[in-house]
């Protein structure tokens, strides 16, 4: 009966087991096929779906008059599938050996290739038709490399734009820490400096994407984009990606050429600027780099032999070179003295050829050792006498020869929408107290005053600040932010959105007569028998208001003479030049440095007049380059 009983009891027990599994095996599946069957689903599609990201087409980019300057072209891509390569060191060798490959970035793309799933294509690096063809008769030897077609960014001119327009590269580890990486998950480069780098949202477009069927080790069994026509897609979701937009800049290329060729041998730079609304229609830096290079792939030992080349190609100086102004700041000094009602305009100073401030005997020399003699305020910037503006300094003062220039636009970034640009300097007392931690360094000496009368001592200024200035001159103190994008064109429906300029605080001058005294001045420079610009501009059949400008690079002591025969190249003067053309209703500003170059008007007035005479159309017959 006992044994009855405990047979029962585990009956029931195993029973009540049974039940209780059963229970919640049911549950389970009903958790699994019904309550969360869509995420199951999901699960289950995913493994078998890929979605692949599609890289947007890069927008163009043109000058003002259409012409292009940064286009897409189609182009040879080297590529590699790691499990078909059974020595990958060997074939890379080879491949270097065949001038494929640069040796510098052997290792480099050995990690690349390494670091993809063994089935994926990887590029190495972009080839040129004859390399392409060179390959194409060898494929045989290389299992697992081929060649497949591409776009590579490709900049027409090359040199002459890149320091405007900037050029692509590939994304580095500090660009994926600022970028959205689903964005540029398709895409292996992005805008590094100049307008590609500023603009570079604009220029990228959207992504798009393409869905791919795969088996379980992430092998390609479908492709919607490789499917042909009448092949079934099973489903398969495809969204192409949006171009980016065009962009429009305001610099012609006419004078950008111009430009380039008159400083194609020079150290230096020139900006040209529409006093009318700021646009810029120039800038150039020399010597540049060709961009096609970093587009197509610098290699490494190409990108240190740039970078440690000492004439710095790739430092943009119309942007970032600061030089001290000398004499082109003259226009606006005499300007701030009839403001500041320092000067008399017809009142003869006169001009020995030395200036000394009241109870010294140091002398600041000017550069006619003879001296001009009486000189007033026209004369003196015609021809550029320094002993009139060292008093005139004196009697203005340097709060208010600081507070003149700033007015310009001078010890501030003037907001061109490049990245690069650098402030220059203003120097000031409070400047001077702030900058030095001596207390006998601090103190402001009259002498200092002295020799920025004649933009020499702390004074630092940019070509584009030059040209700003100009432009603001020309405009009689009206003055615009200067900008390179003045519109946008969409790629697809070929909407157009203009850019509207930005007008920026005016020069304050109280009385409209005084604008007029100084552009005479500035015309007499090149047309008057004794203008220190003259020669340069002969036989212009426009009106030229100019300024010449020579800057020291080192200081000359109080006995020695200067002699640039015997100075080394690079101590030498800088030469500067900036005009507005034409005077009486002016179109086009324009400033030039030219580094170790000596006077102004022999080395930076001739690229100015190259760029004048592109912009007016003109052929030079060559004045004033000897």
């Amino acid at each position: 009966m006992r044994e009855q009983q405990l047979f029962q009891s585990r009956v029931i027990a195993c029973a009540i087991a049974v039940l209780l599994l059963t229970g919640a095996l049911v549950g389970r599946l009903v958790q699994l096929q019904v309550v969360d069957t869509r995420h199951f689903a999901e699960l289950s599609e995913g493994n078998r779906i890929r979605t692949a990201p599609l890289s947007p087409t890069r927008g163009l980019i043109f000058d003002r008059n259409g012409l292009l300057v940064a286009e897409n072209v189609p182009t040879w891509q080297l590529v590699a599938v790691p499990e078909e390569i059974d020595d990958l060191d060997g074939v890379l060798n080879e491949l270097q050996q065949l001038d494929l490959l640069a040796g510098a970035d052997r290792e480099e793309l050995m990690r690349l290739v390494r670091s993809r799933h063994g089935f994926e294509r990887v590029t190495l690096g972009n080839l040129s038709e004859s390399q392409a063809a060179r390959f194409a008769v060898r494929r045989h030897r290389f299992p697992g490399i081929d060649i497949q077609e591409g776009l590579v960014r490709y900049y027409p001119f090359g040199n002459a734009v890149a320091h405007a327009v900037g050029y692509v590269g590939s994304i580095s580890t500090d660009d994926l820490e600022t970028i959205d990486r689903g964005e540029y998950a398709a895409t292996s480069q992005i805008g590094k400096t100049g307008i590609e780098r500023r603009y570079e949202s604009i220029l990228h477009g959207a992504v798009g994407y393409r869905q791919q069927e795969v088996n379980a080790q992430g092998r390609v069994l479908l492709d919607p984009v490789a499917a042909e026509a009448g092949d079934s897609q099973r489903g398969l979701l495809m969204r192409w990606p949006t171009p980016g937009k065009h962009l429009i800049l305001s610099f012609d290329m006419r004078l950008q050429l111009a430009g380039a060729r008159a400083m194609q041998t020079l150290r230096g730079a020139a900006v040209a600027i529409d006093p009318r609304n700021g646009d810029l229609l120039a800038l150039v830096s020399t010597p540049a780099f060709d961009p096609n290079r970093f587009a197509a792939g610098l290699s490494r030992d190409d990108f240190v032999a740039l970078s440690t080349d000492p004439d710095n190609p790739l430092f943009n100086r119309a942007l970032a070179g600061r030089y001290p102004p000398g004499s082109t700041i003259k226009p606006m000094l005499g300007l701030a003295a009839l403001h500041h009602e320092s000067v008399i305009p017809h009142e003869d100073h006169y001009c020995g050829g030395h200036f000394s401030l009241p109870g010294s005997t140091h002398r600041y020399r000017d550069w006619r050792p003879e001296g001009h003699g009486p000189m007033n305020l026209h004369s003196a910037i015609v021809e550029s006498c320094d002993v009139y503006f060292y008093q005139l300094a004196v009697e203005l003062g340097i709060d208010n020869l600081g507070m003149s220039l700033k007015a310009f636009g001078f010890g501030s970034e003037t907001g061109l929408d490049i990245s690069g640009e650098v402030a220059g300097l203003v120097p000031s007392r409070e400047w001077k107290r702030q900058r030095f931690s001596n207390p006998s360094d601090q103190v402001w000496f009259p002498g200092e005053t002295v020799i920025a009368g004649i933009g020499q001592g702390y004074t630092q200024v940019t070509p584009l600040q030059l040209a700003h200035a100009a432009a603001a001159l020309a405009a009689r103190g009206k003055r615009f932010r200067p900008r390179l994008l003045v519109a946008t064109e969409d790629a697809v429906g070929g909407g157009y959105e203009q850019i509207e300029p930005v007008e920026l605080a005016a020069v304050p001058v109280d009385d409209e007569s005084h604008w007029q005294i100084v552009q005479d001045a500035m015309i007499g420079v090149t047309n008057e028998p004794r203008g220190s610009g003259r020669t340069a501009m002969l036989g212009t059949p426009y009106t030229v208001a100019g300024k010449t400008g020579t800057a020291q690079v080192f200081s000359v002591g109080q006995d020695e003479e200067y002699d640039e025969e015997t100075v080394d190249e690079r101590l030498r003067d800088h030469g500067l030049y900036l005009a507005f053309a034409p005077a009486e209703a002016p179109e086009i500003a324009v400033a030039v440095v030219v580094e170790n170059g000596g006077g102004g008007a022999r080395s930076a007035a001739p690229v100015a007049r190259a760029i004048l005479d592109a912009w007016f159309e003109t052929e030079n017959d060559g004045a004033g380059y000897d």
